[in-house]
């Protein structure tokens, strides 16, 4: 049976003390790639590298029925202000625990043994995909190129995140 493309509604997330709008390549590069995909941006903000902030910004999100997939980058790194991937594992429901190992196999063979600096993670929280990438533009483009788009993707076999989508909520 063949499937069609289905679009879903994408929210991009910046986790940074530095950037602005117009100087965050990756959050740029990731709303580029998922509207060339056929995707659309539901929104896009920046925040502070405190789990707090990402926690206030992203909780309103993951509770809005119009935002299906939640992508952060920045803030997945192993420094005193890299709070990524502790504002965002409460919230998770599930984590896709493949998605940080195949994403740090990928990287190895791209960027080697600095690749297991990553904490790069993965989840489902409230029927919402959140993927957390690190602010690297080059990791957003691994991320997305390799993991992200087809799994975002209705026609990737032999089976896709989109195929789930409907039974996120099961009880």
């Amino acid at each position: 049976m063949e499937h069609s493309f289905v679009p879903l509604n994408i929210a991009i997330l910046t986790v940074s003390d530095t950037r602005t709008e117009e100087t965050d390549k990756s959050g740029q590069f990731l709303v580029q790639r998922l509207t060339d995909a056929g995707h659309q941006l539901a929104t896009k903000a920046i925040v502070v590298d405190d789990i707090y902030h990402i926690r206030a910004q992203i909780s309103p999100w993951i509770a809005a029925p119009d935002v299906q997939i939640i992508i952060t980058t920045g803030g997945t790194g192993i420094t005193g202000r890299d709070g990524t991937p502790e504002a965002i594992s409460v919230l998770l429901d599930k984590e896709i625990q493949g998605f940080g190992e195949a994403f740090r196999a990928i990287s190895l063979t791209e960027i080697g043994t600095s690749s297991l600096q990553s904490r790069a993670l993965s989840g489902v929280a409230n029927g919402t995909y959140v993927f957390c990438l690190p602010g690297s533009t080059g990791a957003c483009k691994t991320a997305w190129d390799n993991l992200i788009q087809q799994q975002l993707d209705h026609r990737t076999r032999p089976c896709n995140l989109v195929d789930l989508m409907p039974r996120l909520l099961e009880r």
